[in-house]
C-alpha cells in the first residue's frame, strides 16, 4: 500500500462567516482585524503619525465636502463575498440612513485612503489590487514617513491603470468633485 500526500489547504472565510464571528464574540473587543481575500488579517498597530494624519484628513474632508459625501474613518467596507477591509478613510456617497442597513459596497465608495507608516508594501501590494479589482474608482496611499501621496485611478481586474505621485506644492481633487481641491501642505 502506498501513502498519498495530501496538499495542505487554507480555509477561505466569507464575509457572512466573518460577520457572524464578530457578532458571536469570537474576537476580542478592540481586535484590529480585516478580511482580505477570505483570510482574516491582523492589522498593524497605529502609530502617532498615522493617527495624526487620519484626524487631519477627516477634519479637512468633512469641512471641504460638507453634505456632498460622507467621510468614514477606520470602518469596514464590503467589497465582495471574501473581502471586508477596514480602510483608514472611505469617502462615501451620501445616504440618509448613514449606512445603518448595510456596510458600504463598491457602488457607494468614491475614494479609499490608506495611511501608511510601516504598511506601505501591504497597502500597495495587497489592498490596492483588491480595491481596483472591485471597481473602487480612486485610491490614495499616504506615506507619512516620506510625505508622499500616491493617487490611483482607472481600476481594472489587474490593478489601477493610472498612478500619480503628489508631493510638496501639488494639488489633488477627488474624481467626482473636481471643484474641491486639496493642497499637499493641507494634507501633511
Amino acid at each position: 500500500m502506498t501513502a498519498q500526500l495530501i496538499a495542505p489547504s487554507t480555509h477561505k472565510f466569507t464575509t457572512q462567516q466573518y460577520q457572524l464571528m464578530h457578532e458571536s464574540g469570537v474576537f476580542a473587543e478592540g481586535d484590529r482585524l480585516e478580511l482580505i481575500n477570505g483570510e482574516i488579517r491582523e492589522m498593524s498597530p497605529i502609530g502617532r503619525k498615522h493617527v495624526s494624519c487620519i484626524i487631519r484628513l477627516v477634519k479637512l474632508f468633512e469641512k471641504k465636502l460638507g453634505d456632498r459625501a460622507m467621510v468614514s474613518a477606520q470602518n469596514s467596507v464590503l467589497l465582495n463575498n471574501h473581502a471586508q477591509p477596514q480602510p483608514d478613510i472611505a469617502v462615501l456617497k451620501w445616504r440618509d440612513d448613514f449606512y445603518e442597513e448595510h456596510l458600504p459596497t463598491p457602488d457607494d465608495i468614491l475614494l479609499i485612503i490608506e495611511v501608511a507608516d510601516s504598511t506601505v508594501a501591504y497597502d500597495r501590494d495587497e489592498k490596492m489590487p483588491l480595491y481596483a479589482a472591485n471597481g473602487i474608482p480612486e485610491m490614495w496611499i499616504f506615506n507619512v514617513n516620506k510625505k508622499i501621496i500616491e493617487g490611483y485611478t482607472q481600476p481594472s481586474a489587474s490593478g489601477y491603470k493610472r498612478m500619480q505621485r503628489y508631493d510638496q506644492g501639488d494639488a489633488l481633487s477627488i474624481l467626482p468633485f473636481p471643484d474641491v481641491t486639496f493642497n499637499w501642505s493641507e494634507l501633511f
